[in-house]
């Protein structure tokens, strides 16, 4: 059965496959295995054409001492066993072992195991490398030319000169595949550190949006609840109904903030986004007026001003930074204006932008070190291009200004 393109290899291809990455793997972990092997065949070989004088065959003299072929046959073998970590040394001895083989005659068909050295070069040393040693192979055949031609020059030569180029084109082409697979598997890997790096950077910033979620829940509802309990022991002496009117307004305070803890903590265990009444969506503009009420109950009198109409449909991303941002500067007007203190709401809006603008009447000062309030507020409005300015007033007090500009699609 014939694969389709894109199909599946064939199941003998496969095997083919695996077999020859378990051998490679293999001659990684343990290069000197085959290295043996391969040096044994050829010393084998070498040495059976010594002892059964098939040399002779092709020699120019067949009067060579049988001890000189012998030491030839293993010079001419023997160096297989460093072709991959020092070829060049290796063809330097086989290349003298086959210079005193021409020039004796005696021809021996070993010699033609320097390709296997030639074929390590070219794979693993520079170009420089290999022309030399191609160089060097044909020294030998040079000589032999010279000592015992036989016919022409060129039908002498040439066959050698092809042999080479056949060989080095072969490991060049091999050595080309091993750069471009050694490649994607770099670049494999590169992608993978940037996956992994992407997704550490993707954890940081869910960190630090949990972070704020986390400061602006717990921060607002627990400044809330400071003031209700201020007020509610002042009147306990004096008005118990309006102390157990705090208290009920503390019971539901802190629900709400136990309700928007258990969803934030619910969305980061559940896999899907979880629904249902229970699960409420993200503070919106809408929820603006129940925010300032519950700071009114606290005890911060707060006046609200909307000026214009809110753009149609306004994200929901630029509504609950908004939302957030009135958040923390009303908590912080709780925490820290001290007595007797009213705060301002401006709340203006504009074809390509929405101003919110938050005073107070309180003492001023300068932030508080290591605060997450501010750091907070101008996370969010950088997040959706826009600015923030906070600080004391000249008259006294505190101002906090955000400007988020509205994306176009919201306008059009």
């Amino acid at each position: 059965m014939t694969p389709t393109a894109g199909g599946p290899e064939p199941r003998t291809s496969q095997f083919l496959h695996r077999a020859a990455r378990r051998v490679r793997a293999y001659d990684r972990r343990r290069p000197l295995p085959w290295d043996l092997l391969v040096t044994g065949f050829g010393v084998i070989a070498a040495l059976v054409d010594w002892a059964g004088d098939g040399w002779k065959s092709t020699a120019g003299n067949t009067e060579v001492p049988g001890g000189l072929v012998l030491l030839l046959s293993l010079a001419l073998s023997v160096p297989l066993l460093w072709r991959r970590t020092r070829p060049l040394a290796a063809l330097t001895v086989m290349v003298a072992a086959g210079v005193v083989n021409s020039a004796t005659g005696a021809l021996l068909q070993a010699a033609l195991l320097q390709l296997f050295v030639v074929f390590n070069v070219a794979l693993r040393a520079r170009m420089r490398a290999l022309l030399l040693a191609c160089a060097l192979t044909l020294i030998p055949a040079v000589v032999a030319v010279v000592r015992f031609p036989r016919g022409s020059w060129d039908a002498q030569v040439v066959p050698q000169v092809w042999s080479l180029a056949l060989v080095a084109a072969l490991a060049i082409a091999v050595r080309s595949r091993q750069d471009y697979t050694n490649s994607l598997v770099e670049r494999a890997r590169q992608l993978e550190v940037e996956r992994d790096q992407q997704a550490q950077l993707a954890a940081a910033a869910e960190r630090a949006r949990i972070a704020r979620e986390m400061h602006d829940i717990i921060g607002h509802n627990l400044s809330v609840i400071t003031g209700l309990a201020d007020g509610g022991s002042y009147a306990a002496a004096r008005n118990p109904e309006r102390a157990g009117q705090a208290l009920t307004a503390i019971a539901t305070t802190s629900r709400q903030a136990l309700t928007e803890l258990r969803r934030l903590l619910d969305v980061l265990r559940e896999e899907t986004p979880p629904t249902g009444p229970e699960f409420a969506p993200q503070p919106a503009l809408a929820d603006i007026d129940a925010l300032i009420d519950g700071v009114r109950t606290a005890g911060l009198p707060v006046h609200l001003s909307p000026i214009g109409e809110p753009p149609s449909p306004l994200p929901p991303g630029t509504q609950l930074a908004l939302y957030r941002i009135l958040q923390e500067a009303l908590t912080n007007t709780l925490k820290h204006a001290g007595p007797k203190v009213t705060a301002t709401v401006d709340l203006s809006y504009a074809a390509d932008a929405v101003t919110l603008t938050v005073t107070d009447t309180g003492r001023g000062g300068t932030p508080v070190p290591g605060g997450r309030g501010l750091t907070g507020m101008r996370e969010r409005t950088s997040l959706y291009n826009g600015t923030l300015e906070a600080g004391p007033r000249p008259t006294g007090g505190w101002r906090v200004t955000a400007h988020l500009p509205v994306p176009k699609e919201s306008t059009t």
